[in-house]
């Protein structure tokens, strides 16, 4: 998809966004693979707040979808873009893991797990992951689905 096509599908998808858990922006094959990415309105707000929405460096990250989630790839040593588990584990706690967990994940609020059941699943079924460019990286969730993986944006962070 280039640059103008997906600005057209976030448009598109825009004027759903307050009424809905995501808006499906595209379909995505990898490796045979199908991968739904969909953006939320919580997304929109937190880049619209930061002056990011529909930047370049936005819109390069979110091409990058186009790599698919490699299971033997799931966590980047650095230096790659793609989409990448976020792990709990890690030491010391980053900003990444701070607005995905804390912030979203954990919150309590019913957010993520009103997003967990428009996908048809539980929220313990919802990787955490980043999706990288040199850019920025889009945080949200993967669900593994039998028949397509679902990528659903919901914030972002900027280099250090």
């Amino acid at each position: 998809m280039n640059p103008e096509e997906l600005k057209l599908q976030i448009e598109e998808v825009e004027g759903e966004l307050a009424d809905e858990p995501y808006g499906l922006l595209g379909v995505f094959d990898r490796n045979g693979r199908k991968l739904m990415l969909g953006i939320t309105e919580r997304l929109r707000k937190r880049c619209m707040k930061g002056m990011v929405w529909k930047s370049r460096g936005f819109m390069a990250t979110l091409r990058n979808v186009q790599y698919g989630f490699d299971e033997r790839l799931a966590h980047s040593a650095g230096g790659h873009d793609g989409i990448f588990l976020l792990d709990r584990a890690f030491q010391p706690a980053n900003r990444m893991m701070h607005k995905l967990f804390d912030q979203y994940l954990d919150r309590g609020d019913g957010e993520a797990d009103g997003l967990a059941a428009a996908l048809g699943t539980t929220l313990d079924q919802l990787k955490p992951v980043r999706l990288v460019s040199h850019h920025m990286r889009l945080l949200g969730v993967l669900w593994q689905a039998p028949e397509a993986d679902w990528l659903i944006l919901v914030d972002y962070d900027l280099p250090e």
